[in-house]
C-alpha cells in the first residue's frame, strides 16, 4: 500500500509538471505573441524588456523583468555595441535570476532598424554567456500591446538574485585576427544593405566605405515584414518572415551545409546578430560567429583587407 501510495505521489508530480516542461521545451527561437501568451505562468520563462526605463515602467508585458539594451552591449575600447566584459555579464545574469537552464524571451519595439536587431544582440549575448534556450518576440511591444490589445502591467519585476553558473560559448564571439585568418576558408558574410556592402555608402563612425575582402551579401532588413501589410508606420509593427522563406534567403548566399563555418559581420555587431540568430537558432547552421567589431574596427586597421 505504501508503495502504492508513493507512486501515485509521484504521478500526480509528473502531471502538474509537465504542461510547464512541454511549454518551456516547446517555444520557437521566433516566438509569436500567442505562444508567449500561453506560456506566461511557466515558472521556467524569464521574459526580458530590453526598451527604455521609462517605457518599461509605462506598461510592459506582465511578469517581464526591464534590462535596457545597453546593459547587455555597452560598447569598449571606442567601438560600439561591444559584449560586456564577462564577469558584467555573469552579473547581470545573477542579479535577474537568470540561469543556464532558464527558458529566456527578448522582446523590445519594432519601430527602426536598430529597434528590430536590438533582441537578436542581446539573444546573442545570452547565448555567449551559455543560456541554452533563447527566443525573440516577432512583432514586438507593438504587436502585443498596440495590434492586439493584451494585457500589460505596471507591476516592476523583482527577480531572485542567483549565482549565474553557466559555460560561455566563446566560439559564438569573432575577433579581428580570427577573422583575418579566416579570409578565403570560412564563408564571411555583410550583412548591411547593398549600398554599403558595395562602398557606394558608409555611415560616420565607419573610417573607410567597401567590404571584408571575399565576403558574400545577406542583407539584414529583408527578414523582417510589415505587420498588417499595408498600415502606416505608426499603426503597424514589423514580424519576422516565416521560415521557409528565411531558409530560401539564406540558403541562396551561404548554402545548405549547415556544419560550414559562417562569420556574419556590419557596422558595429548589432546588425549582424540577427542574421546569426537565424543562420544558429532557427536555421540549424552549426558554426555560426558574430565580428563584435565589424566594420568599425575592421577599417581602423591598416592591414585588414578592405573591397572593392
Amino acid at each position: 500500500m505504501k508503495r502504492l501510495a508513493v507512486w501515485k505521489t509521484l504521478l500526480v508530480v509528473l502531471f502538474i509538471s509537465f504542461p510547464s516542461a512541454v511549454l518551456a521545451q516547446g517555444l520557437s527561437p521566433i516566438l509569436s505573441t500567442e505562444e508567449l501568451s500561453k506560456s506566461l505562468k511557466d515558472p521556467t520563462v524569464i521574459v526580458i524588456d530590453i526598451r527604455k526605463v521609462e517605457d518599461y515602467k509605462a506598461g510592459h508585458i506582465p511578469g517581464a523583468i526591464g534590462i535596457f539594451y545597453n546593459n547587455w552591449a555597452p560598447g569598449s575600447g571606442g567601438l560600439q555595441n561591444e559584449m560586456p566584459a564577462d564577469d558584467d555579464l555573469i552579473d547581470l545574469l545573477s542579479d535577474n535570476g537568470i540561469q543556464p537552464g532558464s527558458r529566456v524571451v527578448v522582446y523590445g519595439t519594432t519601430g527602426t532598424g536598430p529597434d528590430r536587431v536590438n533582441v537578436t544582440r542581446v539573444a546573442w549575448a545570452l547565448k555567449y554567456a551559455g543560456v541554452q534556450n533563447v527566443s525573440v518576440l516577432s512583432g514586438g511591444f507593438e504587436k502585443w500591446s498596440i495590434r492586439e490589445k493584451r494585457e500589460l502591467s505596471t507591476e516592476v519585476a523583482k527577480p531572485k538574485s542567483k549565482d549565474y553558473k553557466g559555460t560561455f560559448n566563446k566560439g559564438l564571439l569573432a575577433g579581428k585576427d580570427y577573422v583575418k585568418s579566416q579570409i578565403g576558408k570560412a564563408t564571411i558574410v555583410d550583412v548591411r544593405e547593398p549600398a554599403f556592402f558595395s562602398g557606394e555608402q558608409k555611415l560616420p563612425f565607419v573610417a573607410k566605405a567597401g567590404r571584408i575582402k571575399g565576403a558574400l551579401n545577406l542583407p539584414t532588413m529583408q527578414v523582417f515584414d510589415k505587420y498588417p501589410p499595408g498600415e502606416h508606420m505608426e499603426q503597424c509593427c514589423w514580424t519576422y518572415k516565416d521560415v521557409a522563406a528565411l531558409k530560401n534567403m539564406a540558403t541562396g548566399v551561404v548554402g545548405n551545409d549547415l556544419n560550414k563555418e559562417i562569420i556574419v559581420y556590419c557596422d558595429s555587431g548589432r546588425v549582424a546578430s540577427a542574421w546569426w540568430f537565424i543562420l544558429s537558432e532557427v536555421l540549424g547552421y552549426k558554426n555560426v560567429k558574430n565580428y563584435d567589431g565589424s566594420m568599425e574596427e575592421w577599417t581602423k586597421d591598416e592591414a585588414a583587407p578592405i573591397e572593392p
